[in-house]
């Protein structure tokens, strides 16, 4: 490259790039699922340091299993430092897994994720898309009930419906109720049953140029899933310092250490980091995958389309076939039932003509008959005349 080409500027378009970004701002949608009582929205005012969802009155949350019903809550806020802004959209779950029958619970939550690509989709099908409106989930933090064992059945059938359609982080909460030990074991078991079951959780992407990029990222996946302590308010430690955590006869549970949880780990993902890559990820893989379903399913629902108006247009054929085929068939009923009348009537004629035959035949026997009674009672006198009429009976025959 010539001296000259060198400062041609080009170098300047990523500082053009963060202008336009630090303009524009971004939408980015989080959401929270797991369920009730796991410290979902402490976690959320802790990790952006302002009340984002104001705490929940735990004192009624028994009153709404009546309704049975998994609710979606949406709280915006926006949020800048240092002049750039992010539109912040918090998805939570309230309700979530908090029955005895939790079957099917997770529809709403599976719902909502769909209707958003829908929603996005449908908008960057119309001729105006100056404005999109950007609701789509950049990333889902499942809570994990700290129990020490295993996943539940609940947790592994609803990480298996978000993993495919939405940036899957699992986390554990209240990581503060286990001993280090008891999480790390928790955190192994965890693994284990997401292999099992294969369930893909985010992975940071492979950045092979940057070592100390690919060394934290690294760090990051082996935290996962990262354990967490949520806490809005700061305690005293016993050096003086005041830190967030929470206080305890043996001490304080910090949150931002990272001997004490993975907090800092899950804030440097989501937020520091991996941010531009959660979108992306969203805009091209799984969005693009919901994109591919919707398509091919439009394509199938155009096929069978076709091939139903192909099989109306012979049923049409055979249709008028048939009718056809009827019509002749009748009229050749009719003509085989005047044939049929027709040599009936001839029948009956013949045989009419035969009665009266028959009829004329009885007549002359019966004057035969009494001629010869007439002769045998007067033989002499009767001759002649007897005589006479055989003869002019036998010349009528």
């Amino acid at each position: 490259m010539s001296p000259t080409a060198a400062t041609v500027g080009i170098a300047h378009l990523p500082n053009q790039r963060h202008k336009i970004a630090a303009q524009k701002g971004i939408h980015f949608t989080l959401m929270v699922c797991g369920e009730s009582g796991l410290g979902k929205t402490t976690f959320i005012n802790t990790l952006f340091t302002t009340t984002i969802k104001k705490p929940k009155d735990h004192s009624s949350r028994y009153m709404k299993q009546l309704s049975k019903t998994v609710n979606i809550e949406i709280t915006k806020a926006e949020l800048e430092e240092k002049k750039f802004q992010v539109h912040l959209t918090v998805v939570d779950t309230p309700g979530f897994g908090d029955y005895v029958d939790n079957y099917n619970s997770w529809m709403p939550i599976i719902d909502f994720i769909d209707d958003q690509y829908e929603t996005y989709m449908r908008q960057e099908q119309q001729p105006q898309r100056d404005e999109l409106v950007d609701m789509r989930v950049h990333a889902c933090l499942y809570f994990i009930r700290p129990t020490g064992h295993s996943l539940k059945s609940l947790d592994v059938e609803v990480m298996k419906r978000l993993c495919t359609r939405v940036n899957l982080i699992p986390v554990i909460a209240k990581a503060d109720t286990l001993t280090s030990s008891q999480l790390e074991r928790f955190k192994q078991q965890i693994r284990n049953d997401l292999d099992r079951h294969h369930i893909t959780i985010y992975r940071c992407p492979d950045d092979m140029t940057d070592e100390l990029l690919t060394e934290m990222d690294a760090g990051l996946m082996a935290a996962m899933p990262f354990a967490l302590i949520g806490s809005t308010q700061e305690v005293e430690r016993a050096d003086g310092r005041r830190v967030r955590g929470r206080e305890y006869s043996w001490g304080v549970a910090e949150v931002e250490n990272e001997d004490h949880c993975d907090f800092l780990k899950l804030r440097q993902l989501l937020i520091r980091t991996h941010l531009l890559d959660l979108l992306e990820s969203t805009a091209e893989v799984h969005y693009e995958n919901y994109r591919m379903r919707e398509m091919v399913k439009a394509a199938e629902h155009q096929r069978r389309h076709v091939q139903r108006n192909r099989a109306f247009e012979k049923n049409v054929v055979y249709k008028e076939r048939e009718e056809a085929l009827r019509r002749e068939f009748t009229e050749e009923v009719k003509r085989e039932e005047a044939r049929f009348r027709s040599w009936e009537a001839q029948l009956v004629a013949e045989r009419d003509e035969l009665n009266r035959d028959l009829e004329r035949r009885h007549a002359q026997i019966r004057a035969l008959e009494a001629e010869l009674e007439a002769l045998y009672y007067h033989p002499s006198g009767a001759s002649s005349s007897a005589s006479s009429s055989v003869a002019s009976s036998m010349a009528r025959h």
